[in-house]
Order: structure tokens, then sequence, then C-alpha cells
């Protein structure tokens, strides 16, 4: 937690006054998920805080950005630094962007919305998820420069209907994530009564009596307003509907899938092409191959293989395979220097997931630019202290681990 009163000087995100109150206490991401917790019903909490079985990989994601420490240069005039980040054509206000989240509409009345409308407005990239409630369009249109991340169906047919789907939207990068050939043992869902779809019960209805705030300013009013959510995405139609009795969710046959369709997804996509998912460096170089043009290395927040390694632990090595292209890093990001440290070992930029989510929760779109400040004064201040005023200048000579770093800068 990060309640203590900021230090003499440090900067905050907005004039108090400016700030609705319950943003005011909000002082790191850290804070957005204490008070998720307060607002949401358990079983929607637990979907988005936990990950699977003993939910090693999902502290292993932390664990990894405490094995380094910072090795400050000083006496560097850091007075005009920038945050700004160069990514796939395009300049971005900070090195950080929007992980895509299913089902976040679920959490946040409108939730992929009021994540578009928020990035466009910072400048900094949203991946949308293919498993969200709100149409894919929509999106689109609230945010021309958001990416779109697909769960590739099972035929090639439907591929590349989804496909044509996503280029008529409007969106101009396609995210594919790879790690998801199974569903994954989530228990911790099961323990608290969440499904995909939810199945309607006394405890699921005594949840959301106890939550009024989400009851009323996120359930209840989007059917007012929208009707029942469907999963809207996963295809190039209509998916199932969030609320059913009978609980099956299709993950359309995915455990055939393979390196040929990704090509046939380089064949039909003009636009630009990340595969995520990918922690071996063998893998990273077949997908560059492949024709991808960015690499996002990631183990899903700890979310499918328990014990999968951490991403910031393989970093190096993949930088070191796919020079070419941008290598991009997802998975347990949750402060300015996590993300400093990501980039110091090569990579290019970093995406948060969860905290977003509990920050559109917590105050829908004014609360996720106040995560968004949050971060970028925390990168901007960590800057100023490490001695450098482009996040380009960062290699591994600022950082000292407790287990060998594979240098990626050339000799």
């Amino acid at each position: 937690m990060c309640r203590a009163a900021p230090a003499a000087g440090a900067a905050s995100s907005a004039p108090a006054g400016v700030l609705p109150p319950r943003l005011r206490p909000i002082l790191c991401l850290d804070d957005f998920e204490a008070a998720a917790r307060r607002k949401l019903p358990r079983p929607i909490f637990a979907y988005i805080s936990g990950a699977v079985e003993r939910n090693r990989s999902l502290h292993a994601c932390r664990e990894a950005f405490e094995q380094y420490d910072f090795v400050p240069r000083v006496l560097v005039d850091i007075s005009r630094r920038s945050t700004a980040t160069p990514l796939l054509a395009r300049t971005y206000a900070a090195p950080f962007g929007m992980a895509p989240m299913g089902i976040n509409a679920l959490s946040a009345y409108r939730g992929d919305l009021v994540l578009a409308q928020a990035a466009a407005r910072a400048n900094i990239p949203m991946i949308m998820s293919g498993s969200s409630l709100i149409r894919m369009e929509e999106v689109a249109q609230a945010n021309p420069a958001a990416w779109f991340q697909a769960y590739l169906p099972g035929d090639e047919a439907n591929i590349t209907a989804l496909i044509q789907r996503v280029q008529q939207a409007g969106f101009k990068t396609l995210v594919i994530t790879v790690d998801t050939p199974v569903a994954s043992n989530r228990e911790n869902n099961v323990r608290a009564g969440f499904s995909t779809p939810l199945r309607p019960n006394l405890a699921l209805a005594w949840q959301g009596l106890t939550h009024p705030r989400w009851l009323f300013g996120t359930f209840l009013k989007t059917i007012a307003r929208h009707g029942l959510p469907h999963f809207e995405n996963n295809y190039a139609r209509r998916g199932t509907p969030i609320l059913s009795a009978s609980v099956e969710r299709d993950f359309s046959d995915r455990g055939h899938l393979n390196w040929q369709h990704l090509r046939l997804i380089r064949q039909l996509w003009p636009g630009q092409l990340v595969v995520k998912g990918i922690l071996d460096a063998r893998d990273a170089r077949i997908a560059v191959d492949h024709g991808a043009d960015g690499l996002i290395i990631s183990n899903h927040g700890g979310r499918q293989l328990d014990g999968a390694v951490a991403p910031l632990r393989v970093l190096p090595q993949i930088v070191a395979a796919c020079p070419e292209v941008p290598v991009m890093l997802d998975s347990g990001v949750r402060r300015g220097s996590d993300a400093l440290k990501a980039l110091a070992l090569g990579a290019r930029f970093v995406f948060v997931g969860r905290p977003f989510n509990y920050a559109a929760a917590v105050a829908g779109e004014a609360g996720v630019l106040h995560a968004i400040e949050l971060l970028r004064l925390e990168v901007s201040r960590n800057m100023a202290m490490l001695g450098v005023t482009s996040l380009q200048q960062l290699d591994d000579s600022f950082l000292l681990a407790s287990f060998p770093i594979h240098s990626t800068r050339t000799p």
C-alpha cells in the first residue's frame, strides 16, 4: 500500500481540488486495487485479481523486478528530460500502455470505451481484448489509434472472417495472443463463484445487493441502456451472453493452432502485427521470421501456466534474438521503476493490465487518467534520479542484479 503522504517536493497528478474525492487518497497504482476490492462483488474482483493454481507465476512477475537495483548517475542536467517514447511508427507520451483485459465492462461501466478514451487523451496505446463485451467497432470509433488483440478461432474460415472484421473496424495494429491453447486452471474463480458466462444464483445476487455502487452504477445501468452484455469480438459474429444458466465458454478448439496460422494472418493483415505471450527466444525468432512486427513478452499476468517464467527474466535473451523488432513486456509492472528496469534490459515498451481495470472500476475515465498520470510522473521522477534525460539512454549499466544479466548492448 502507498497511502503515506508524498515527500516534500513530490509532484502530484493534479491539484487536490481537481480530483474527485474518491481519488485523492490514491497515490500509486496499488491503491486502486484496495479501492476496487471494496467496490466490486467478490466474484468480479477475484476474476481480475487472481491467477491460477498457487499463483506462483503471478508473484514471480513482481519478484523479478525486486531482483534488480538501480545504479544512478549524478550531476546530470535533467531539467529537459522527456518520457516520450517511439514505438511502431508513432511517438507516445510515456513508455507504457494498457494491456488487453477481457470483460472489463463488467467491472466498470462501458469499461473498454473508458480505457480507450483515456488512452487517447493521454496519448498512450490501449489494446482492446478479444474477450470484451463491447463491439470492437465502437472502441475503434472512440480511439482510432487503439490496438486489437485477438484470440484465434480454430479454423481458417473463422480466422479470415475475424481478421477482415478487425480491418473493417479501422484498427491498424493487430495483437495475436498465443499462450492460450486450452483453458487455464483458475481455481480462485471457482472458489469465488465466478464463471464465464456467469451462472445466476442466490450467492451472485447477494454479492450484487451488498455492492450497490457496482450493481446500480455498472451492471443494471449497462442492462438498462445497452441490454445484456455478450462476448462481442471472439469471432466475426456475436458470441454468448455474459449471464447464462448454461455455463459454456467456447475456446474454439485452439489446441491445434500452429505457426502456419500466424503465416496466414500475416498474409491477410496489412497493418502492424504483434505477437503476445512468447517466453522462449526460439519462439520469438520464429514469430519474427513469420512476419511479426513486434513482440510482447508475457506470461499472461500469471493467468495461464502456473510456474511459467517471469517475462523480465527472459527479456534480454529475446531482445538479443530479435534485434530488428521492438520487444515489449507485459506482466507485473506496477511502478515507474518497473518500467525503467524493463527498458534498461532492452524492452522498448511495457504494458499494464489490472491497475487500469481497477482504476476504471473505481472512478471511470477520471480514475484511469489519474492512474496514467501517477505512473508517468513516477517514470519522469525516477529518470531524474537515475540521471537520464531520454529513455533511449537506458541500458543494463544502470542495474545490478542478484543473478547474471545478459547484456543487450553492442560491444
